[in-house]
């Protein structure tokens, strides 16, 4: 591509975040932004200077000017508007999870590959400054072989929207799954999970979901080596923690398990604490400086800041990968399969916690894309 590619964000609260992040884009121009409710659109707009408005995901969809967009709407719509977008020609980031079934991951993957078009989950562990550091520790033969991976994410839920109330812990799974699966280079096979504990009834009966904890075992393909997950969204008392822990053969890092604690190197059975870099200078200059500012300042953040620290720089990480896969023409580094791997291991593992622990295989996708591409 020669031309800038023009973006448009869907969903206003969390995805304001980006909105700066793609003006400054040496290859991205955002020319829309898209909030159901008109006077926080033109809010925004107006702050931001852009030019596109929109109060409905379709009518943005019809807009010939767009190539991409960036879907922030809520987690049951992820599914819909990201097949809608799709289909009507635009390249599609969309944030976690990828959809709340099986059957609409299957049907994302099969968009993408009708669409010839460009598909990213944003999920931002795997480009926080922690992960990056211990990818560098993995590849650079600091950590060894890498033995075992576990993930946690332990969050209250309580004052986020009504549609998150009773959510099954494992259904937002990815920011424990990811890195694990990341680390380990490869898909999920099957997956074994119990639930624990109980949230109250009121909770329970939006989604029939009862257990206050879920925690799993992952085997992966093509590895002799497994991972454990763990996920709480209510009624769990603990800090808010996106975690997770590598075991290798030199050195093991664990993730700091309280804010400010410090992350730990075992390099055999001696622990030191150690510093996390940034890098930013992996990106463009001009979005640089977003790996350590966003658009809230203190007196009004986001709940995604108060409780997640700011995803540990990943943001413009995310947007610039985005960019260059379309213009590169390439898959992303989370691309439909992947997305659908990440996501289908929470939702296969609440389907074994209300089994009773019973394994079940997660879906290939790769097959299903490999079947379609055939089949074309």
């Amino acid at each position: 591509m020669t031309q800038k590619v023009r973006v448009a964000i869907a969903g206003l609260g969390f995805g304001a975040e980006f909105i700066p992040i793609y003006q400054a884009h040496p290859d991205a121009e955002l020319v829309a932004v898209c909030q159901r409710t008109e006077t926080a659109l033109t809010h925004v707009a107006d702050h931001f200077g852009i030019p596109g408005r929109f109060t409905g995901f379709d009518a943005m969809l019809q807009d010939p000017g767009i190539d991409a967009v960036h879907i922030n709407t809520p987690i049951p719509e992820h599914a819909e508007h990201t097949v809608a977008a799709l289909r009507a020609g635009k390249h599609v980031a969309c944030t976690v999870p990828m959809a709340t079934t099986l059957d609409e991951c299957r049907e994302i993957v099969a968009a993408v590959r009708e669409s010839g078009l460009k598909y990213m989950m944003m999920e931002t562990v795997v480009y926080s400054r922690e992960f990056l550091h211990v990818r560098d520790l993995v590849a650079n033969g600091t950590i060894g072989r890498v033995q075992f991976l576990r993930g946690a994410h332990y969050q209250e839920m309580a004052g986020w929207p009504g549609y998150w109330e009773g959510l099954p812990p494992m259904h937002y799974a990815t920011h424990a799954v990811s890195p694990v699966l990341s680390l380990a280079g490869a898909l999920a096979e099957s997956v074994v999970c119990i639930g624990s504990g109980r949230i109250s009834p009121r909770l329970a009966e939006k989604y029939g979901s009862p257990f206050a904890v879920e925690s799993a075992l992952i085997t992966l393909r093509g590895t002799p080596v497994g991972a454990e997950i763990a996920r709480s969204l209510f009624e769990t008392a603990r800090e808010y923690v996106e975690s997770f822990t590598v075991f290798g053969s030199r050195a093991s890092f664990e993730w700091e398990q309280t804010q400010g604690s410090g992350h730990v190197l075992h390099t055999g059975e001696d622990p030191k604490s150690i510093g996390i870099p940034d890098f930013a200078h992996r990106l463009p200059p001009q979005i640089a400086p977003f790996t350590t500012r966003g658009v809230y300042d203190d007196e009004n953040e986001h709940l995604s800041f108060v409780q997640g620290g700011g995803h540990g720089g990943s943001h413009p990480h995310l947007a610039h990968e985005f960019i260059r896969s379309i213009v590169e023409e390439r898959a992303s580094a989370i691309d439909e399969v992947t997305a659908a791997n990440w996501t289908s291991v929470g939702i296969c593992a609440h389907a074994s916690a209300m089994e009773g622990g019973a394994r079940v295989a997660v879906p290939d996708y790769e097959e299903l894309r490999e079947q379609g591409s055939a089949a074309n």
